[in-house]
């Protein structure tokens, strides 16, 4: 969910608030649903009428419990998700550089590190750092939150000289004895800050919520932020049964105000404040919602002020945000209970070393934990044939393997559901164009669960959605599980068209949508890749199938007719190795080909779960990815892999490190670990929480070292 905790320490409670989310078995969704009928969304007639709806929908919705703030209220500041793509390659008449990893071009998403080939940009612990390109040297520096508070997760979005920081309330030290909650008392803060002198803050838009994601087109940046109701529950009685406390909750929410459900917002600027709440001639809402959140969209034009246009909200839930040029996609499942919250960063599966019978046919044992193997496989791996399989190593949902693996997470167990609602998504559509409000266009549903942004794409006139089915979210896949894409017409986003039934007993792994042709890969034990001609949306249909060991978490397109995969290689049992990175020819969408692939193992990569971390650079052929090694101290330092891709063949170009940091154990100190590769002209940059290094691009070598003091 971006705009989320990405450190080794926060993985851990991650995991275990997505467990605790989401232990509910899914209830089954029958893959030839009617899906022609659309979800309204209906404008509120005044505030009685608002007040009547939600009241009626919260209390049949309302647990025990509440509405799951003990879970949840971590989990919101964990969000984000997950990924990803390329972005455009953009050149200044001075030198060529590299811009965020963003999906679609001319949509900037947010993110620790910005560019513009003049002057490198950084947001990290609390402090924004303006870094000259030139004079590879600090010119500006700007505190933007308190120290207690420099833990909170913070992103950016730039255009020209003016920077939108978007820092996100509550957050987890990630480093120390012992990894600390800091829940914040507020929601997500967003700073505009000019950056055409020393850094100066401009102005702050406060928002009652949980900030989800945001998409900048030209100077406007939309931010989706979801909030609950502030229903003050009554504490249970010692002797109170849990139909007690859920009377006492039910009554709490039929005598809520109104209030309770407008989302709140405050805006400072030049030393005044004002606060305000969305209007109900504000707020939509589908046919059927659960009253239990909001979703509140803001519009900033970061050449204007904070405040210039009013934001409006649906009464749904949301998890996920998908933007083109003219489009504004967020997606919620109203029915999910205590449906986990897209999280970047996630507990590593637990990492072993390897019996040899574990290790994946096409790829030889190392002889060094840390020893990386390039390999040019077999076109194909299948699984073996007759017998029973053993049970592979659970994989869980939303899990990648982190900085530092601390074990596996133990589960929590949920409170109880009172129903088990069905698997479907809704997507609702608004229109972007101009710098105004958004203006809702359409809803639409499919069966299953989306994976992240990824999974959604529109091209042509409609809208591609990959879902998985009946899938578990933790203990593995379930045997029912099954995925499918689904055509939506972008207009209506009634359905056109669907090809279901792709990796039975697996799940969704990664999605990639290129013009006509999908890649979808599911994994259980083997890694199915999938491709699909969506040429007809009326009759989309499966192409092309190449099974090989482990996955590919991330897909991104590299150079004509060829695909590079980011994810894990893995044993014939599931069990995972280490960080691998495939490069397939895709050029026949019929015969899916493995040309080359590099293997390192007990190692893992944040740009498995936040493709902000992947650099593609194709002019010279270079990949670049942070990369963290399982039986490294974090103290000792980190490292970036850079490898040289061709037309076929991965292999490694060398390696560039930062220096580690010898702190008190006790003692929250910066993350060492490198985060993000940038690249000006002749140059590679590498951030990391201690500093910036700058290297040559053609031999790596080191040309200056710039502390974050």
């Amino acid at each position: 969910m971006r705009t989320s905790i990405r450190t080794a320490g926060a993985v851990v409670l991650a995991g275990l608030l997505a467990a605790a989310c989401s232990g509910s078995r899914a209830a089954s969704a029958p893959e030839a649903a009617d899906l022609s009928g659309k979800i309204r969304l209906v404008s509120y007639t005044n505030c009685d009428d608002m007040l009547a709806g939600l009241r009626g929908a919260a209390e049949k919705n309302v647990t025990q419990w509440g509405f799951g703030e003990a879970v949840m209220f971590m989990a919101r500041d964990a969000k984000a998700m997950d990924t990803m793509a390329e972005g455009k390659q953009a050149a200044v008449p001075e030198q060529a550089h590299s811009t965020t990893n963003v999906q679609e071009a001319g949509v900037d998403e947010p993110d620790l590190v910005k560019t513009d080939g003049k002057r490198v940009i950084v947001v990290d612990q609390g402090v924004l750092r303006v870094i000259d390109a030139a004079t590879r040297k600090v010119t500006g520096t700007l505190r933007l939150v308190p120290k207690e508070e420099s833990w909170f997760p913070a992103d950016l979005l730039v255009s020209g000289d003016r920077a939108l920081v978007l820092v996100q309330s509550g957050g987890i030290i990630p480093f120390g004895a012992m990894a600390k909650v800091r829940p914040g008392s507020n929601g997500p803060k967003y700073m505009l800050v000019d950056l055409s002198g020393p850094p100066k803050l401009l102005g702050t838009l406060s928002a009652s919520g949980s900030h989800i994601d945001a998409r900048q087109v030209g100077s406007t940046v939309r931010i989706v932020v979801r909030s609950q109701p502030e229903i003050e529950f009554p504490p249970p009685k010692p002797d109170a049964s849990p139909q007690d406390m859920l009377a006492a909750n039910r009554e709490a929410v039929r005598t809520a105000p109104i209030e309770a459900w407008l989302p709140r917002f405050e805006v400072t600027s030049e030393g005044r404040s004002r606060t305000g709440q969305v209007g109900c001639d504000q707020v939509s809402h589908p046919e059927e919602f659960t009253g239990t959140s909001m979703l509140t969209v803001f519009t900033v034009d970061l050449a204007g002020t904070l405040d210039a246009v009013p934001p409006i909200s649906v009464a749904a839930d949301g998890d996920t945000v998908y933007g083109t040029g003219d489009s504004l996609y967020v997606t919620s499942n109203p029915r999910w209970w205590f449906r986990p919250m897209p999280i970047d960063d996630a507990p590593p599966t637990p990492v072993e070393e390897p019996s040899a019978s574990d290790v994946a046919p096409q790829v030889e044992p190392s002889t060094s934990p840390a020893e990386e193997v390039t390999v040019t496989p077999e076109p194909q791996v299948t699984p073996e044939e007759g017998g029973a399989s053993p049970a592979p190593t659970p994989v869980p949902e939303q899990v990648r393997p982190s900085a530092t693996p601390s074990g596996a997470p133990e589960e929590i167990t949920p409170a109880p559901t009172p129903t088990d609602p069905p698997e479907q998504t809704e997507v609702h559509r608004f229109d972007i164009t101009g710098t105004g409000a958004p203006r809702y266009v359409s809803s639409g549903v499919v069966p299953g669960r989306l994976l992240n942004q990824y999974s959604l794409s529109e091209h042509a006139g409609h809208l591609r959605v990959a879902t998985t089915s009946n899938a578990q979210v933790f203990g593995g896949p379930a045997e029912k599980s099954s995925s499918g894409v689904y055509v939506l017409n972008s207009d209506t986003l009634a359905q056109v068209g669907a090809v279901t039934g792709l990796g039975k007993g697996e799940r969704i792994y990664s999605v990639r949508f290129i013009g006509d042709v999908g890649y979808v890969v599911t994994f259980r034990q083997v890694d199915p890749l999938y491709t699909l001609d969506l040429r007809d949306p009326a009759a989309p249909k499966v192409t092309g199938e190449l099974k090989i060991s482990g996955y590919s978490a991330y897909l991104h397109p590299a150079s004509d007719g060829r695909l590079l995969g980011i994810g894990q290689e893995a044993s014939a049992q599931g069990r995972v190795l280490g960080t691998q990175i495939s490069l397939f020819d895709v050029a026949d969408p019929a015969n899916p080909r493995l040309l080359s692939r590099f293997h390192q193992r007990n190692s893992g990569s944040e740009a498995e779960w936040d493709p902000h971390a992947f650099l593609y650079w194709p002019q010279s052929g270079l990949a670049m990815l942070p990369l963290q090694n399982y039986n490294a101290d974090w103290r000792d330092g980190s490292s970036a892999l850079v490898l040289k891709v061709t037309d076929g063949a991965i292999t490694r170009a060398g390696t560039i490190r930062h220096p580690g940091f010898k702190g008190r154990d006790d003692v929250p100190t910066p993350d060492p670990s490198i985060r993000r590769c940038v690249v000006i002209g002749d140059t590679v940059w590498t951030v990391s929480g201690l500093g910036v290094k700058v290297s040559d691009a053609a031999t790596l070598a080191d040309r200056g070292w710039i502390p974050f003091t």
